[in-house]
């Protein structure tokens, strides 16, 4: 029983503990070009693994790569520079 709990313990952090979600919410996307263009411009950075925008929802959903981080003066760079207005970051 004491394995398999030192094994679920290290299962967890090796897949979850250091790769981060970090959701956003973003006021001022209306189109598929929206989300291209905030795609490619987080996809850009070496530190994102993989990234989802939902316009229904308003939400920009970027997850880095293990041990990786956006600041959030970065983020809201990227966006209002891209003409938008970031209402929330989570992470």
């Amino acid at each position: 029983m004491k394995n398999i709990l030192i094994t679920l313990f290290a299962l967890t952090l090796s897949t979850s503990a250091w790769a981060k979600d970090i959701k956003i919410t973003v006021k001022g996307m209306v189109c598929g070009f929206c989300a291209q263009g905030i795609t490619k411009k987080f996809k850009a950075l070496p530190e994102v693994e993989n990234i989802e925008v939902s316009l229904e929802k308003k939400t920009v959903l970027v997850k880095t790569k293990d041990n990786q981080d956006i600041s959030n003066p970065i983020i809201t760079e990227i966006l209002t520079d891209s003409g938008y207005n970031v209402e929330n970051i989570e992470k």
